[in-house]
């Protein structure tokens, strides 16, 4: 049998619309062959019953699952196309039970094709389908990411959802000992982590030292280029470049930010604090931050005219 790359996958979702599984599904099927991939998943009545998942979905939730303990969380998107069904309860209990299921999932592939916690006879891929034709929308499992601290790693990991679900960040603090884990103080410096996370998007990174040598090299390259330094001899040229790639570097890190709550230090200063106060080294060890619908391109279109095609039976 020939390899089912996720090239192929994505070219065959492309021509069809069918979901993920199904082409997947029909490439194995056929050994690769698009074409025959295509007819396929006509005879299967696939593609017409699929017609919903050639629709932009670029609506939806970002939402978090933090299991009991604190030692493993999850960040997730699932996109659909109007808000009115992001604010579905059924939508949402979908949201809900899938960031819990992605604990253990290493792959948005490998969590669709497994069994539906809320349902072991469905997929949860045909769970999804089941809820495209309730709800008469496309609907995308899109993205997911889990934390998981280590075995014989002390800390705790937290999320946080701003705008109704619209932002979502995912955080992971490291301590030295369980007890520290639970010390308010700890735990409410977690939070506040995530949410600024969540009020600075263009943070990229914990710290400097964290910011790969490239990126540091285009910003020099970018700043030496600039035109207001043309006339500079080359050695002031050198220190005025390298004021203000510091400051970029610093603008993409999360400890150097002025702390949302108390302008007057910076997140650094803050983790600092808390290291005082429980008597032991913390880090902030890693986060991640999800805005609904980035990179979607979402289609323009008519209201009016959309209404007079549906009212044409179109």
């Amino acid at each position: 049998m020939a390899e089912i790359s996720a090239k192929l996958v994505q070219e065959l979702r492309q021509k069809t619309g069918a979901g993920m599984m199904d082409c997947k599904k029909a490439l194995k099927e056929t050994d690769g062959d698009i074409e025959k991939a295509i007819d396929w998943l006509r005879q299967k009545g696939i593609t017409s019953a699929g017609k919903k998942s050639d629709r932009i979905a670029a609506e939806g939730l970002v939402d978090t699952y933090i299991q009991p303990g604190s030692r493993v969380g999850v960040l997730i998107e699932v996109n659909c196309q109007t808000d009115f069904v992001a604010r579905n309860d059924a939508f949402k209990a979908l949201v809900k039970k899938l960031a819990k299921q992605a604990a253990t999932a290493d792959s948005v592939e490998s969590l669709l094709a497994q069994p539906y916690i809320d349902n072991e006879s469905l997929t949860v891929d045909e769970s999804i389908k089941q809820l495209i034709a309730q709800l008469g929308e496309n609907i995308q499992l899109r993205r997911f990411i889990n934390f998981a601290l280590p075995e014989g790693t002390q800390g705790i990991v937290d999320s946080y959802i701003h705008t109704g679900g619209r932002v979502g960040v995912l955080v992971e603090l490291n301590s030295e000992t369980e007890s520290a884990s639970a010390n308010e103080e700890f735990q409410a410096l977690a939070r506040n982590t995530a949410m600024q996370v969540a009020a600075c998007p263009n943070v990229e990174y914990v710290s400097v030292d964290e910011i790969p040598t490239e990126v540091a090299e285009r910003e020099k390259e970018v700043e030496m280029g600039r035109d207001d330094l043309a006339n500079k001899p080359q050695n002031i040229k050198e220190k005025i470049v390298q004021g203000r790639i510091e400051k970029r570097l610093k603008e993409l890190t999360l400890l150097d930010q002025p702390f949302i709550r108390d302008q007057s230090i910076s997140v650094e200063d803050l983790v600092k604090q808390v290291k005082a106060k429980v008597g032991e080294d913390i880090k902030v060890n890693r986060f991640v931050r999800f805005v609904l619908g980035e990179g979607i391109e979402k289609q323009e279109s008519n209201f009016a005219e959309e209404v007079a095609a549906q009212m044409g039976g179109k």
